[in-house]
């Protein structure tokens, strides 16, 4: 009879510390599923700031502001402009 309550005794003792340690591991577990999800909330609010200062750096405005200033570029006008006629080209080249 005392073995079998020392046998009964020393499964009760090893399933209470299986399952000490699966609760440790279902909290460990958790903790860092809770931390990872709100590393991907911050993660996104992070990339929706991203989007909205893009956008707002490459408004119309902004980019010929940009153009001007550091590019020294300005408007086409019609003064300025040349056109380059394909016909008379080809025009050309036939001519031996």
């Amino acid at each position: 009879m005392t073995r079998l309550s020392i046998f009964l005794l020393m499964a009760v003792l090893a399933s209470a510390l299986v399952l000490v340690h699966s609760q440790y591991e279902t909290r460990r577990l958790f903790m860092a599923l809770e931390s990872a999800k709100k590393e991907a909330k911050r993660l996104e609010v992070d990339h929706d700031r991203l989007q909205v200062e893009r956008r707002a750096q490459a408004t119309p405005l902004r980019v010929e502001q940009i153009a001007r200033q550091q590019l020294q570029m300005r408007a086409a006008s019609p003064a300025i402009t040349q056109y380059v006629s394909t016909q008379g080209a080809a025009a050309k080249e036939a001519r031996p």
